[in-house]
């Protein structure tokens, strides 16, 4: 019972620090090597973002590239304000759920002490004239492998942490890089439409 207790709190601790793997895989609606690859393409050079704009604005899980979008078509005073507006919208996003996958390591761990300590309370209870040596050994046995899978959910859990952070960093530099693509074909376009 308490096995199944330990089980299941590793699962659901795995997979919460999975979702902070995804948000910092995919931290907006779209993929910015994706957006990249597009935009080198023939046709979008000189403009922000040309027919990618289009696709952008279909989208539906891409508000947050709308609103760059929307930024870069500013007037040249506020743009900067409203990029860089953006730019802490997105840090946010890639930051989302960034504690949890520490703290679902620490309650796999904790619950698997404590259910394992629990095993050999319940267990060592009965009276010391009716345990034997196998008895003792099986309780001892049945705590380690509770604990060992509260260990085993925190191991998982500080993995993907490490994943997460570099996934969250490989983000930020993808969009990064978008971001000043993106600022450079505005101002090209802007000043070749000006001249």
């Amino acid at each position: 019972m308490l096995s199944a207790a330990a089980i299941v709190i590793a699962v659901l601790c795995v997979a919460a620090s999975a979702v902070r793997l995804k948000f910092a895989l995919v931290p907006t609606g779209m993929v910015p090597e994706a957006l990249e690859v597009a935009l080198s393409r023939p046709g979008c050079e000189g403009r922000a973002g040309g027919g990618l704009e289009l696709a952008v604005a279909r989208e539906p899980s891409a508000s947050w590239e709308r609103a760059l979008f929307e930024s870069l078509r500013a007037p040249s005073p506020q743009r900067e304000a409203l990029v860089n507006e953006q730019l802490t919208e997105l840090d946010y996003l890639v930051q989302r759920w960034v504690r949890v996958p520490r703290v679902c390591a620490s309650i796999c761990t904790s619950s698997g002490f404590l259910l394992a300590a629990t095993v050999l309370r319940t267990s060592l209870a009965t009276p010391s004239d009716a345990m034997d040596g196998q008895a003792v050994d099986a309780a001892v046995l049945q705590a380690i492998n509770v604990a060992a899978i509260g260990l085993a959910g925190a191991a998982f859990c500080v993995a993907i942490q490490m994943r997460a952070r570099r996934a969250a960093a490989s983000s930020a530099l993808a969009f990064d890089r978008l971001v000043g693509r993106l600022e450079r074909a505005g101002r090209d376009g802007g000043s070749s439409g000006r001249a």
